[in-house]
């Protein structure tokens, strides 16, 4: 499969393990490739404006603004933008403040490799993705 058939991704978060882990399992797929790393909101629009992915992993809790902050700033130039918030926060207001803010998808950092690999699949074509024990359709 040629470069211009994958999926691009950039990961935002400010742990390098879960980046290194999470480029690992990007790499490892045949349809996708991790093209940047940010480790904070700022980088990650910066980072953004450079690369233009066609995916987005956006941690809630970054050092300098929050995740959806980041959101905000990135489909104000943007609205395009298809970001996937990737956390460890479960809490209803977050989700709600994430899709407000246009996230196309919230997952949580627990779960398996292959759903957040389906999640990336699924949201690339246009689809939403909320996970049913966070209040979205079942799948």
């Amino acid at each position: 499969m040629n470069d211009h058939a994958r999926i691009r991704v950039l990961t935002v978060d400010d742990h390098p393990l879960l980046q290194e882990a999470v480029a690992t399992i990007i790499d490892s797929q045949s349809d996708m490739q991790l093209v940047a790393q940010a480790f904070s909101g700022s980088e990650a629009i910066q980072t953004f404006r450079e690369h233009q992915p066609d995916i987005t992993l956006m941690d809630l809790r970054l050092p300098d603004m929050n995740g959806i902050e980041t959101v905000i700033a990135i489909r104000a130039e943007f609205p395009d933008a298809r970001i996937i918030m990737l956390t460890t926060f479960e809490g209803n207001v977050e989700i709600q403040r994430a899709l407000q803010a246009g996230a196309w998808g919230y997952l949580l950092k627990s779960m398996p490799p292959k759903d957040l690999l389906a999640v990336i699949r699924q949201v690339h074509i246009g689809k939403r993705q909320i996970p049913t024990e966070m209040g979205g359709p079942p799948h």
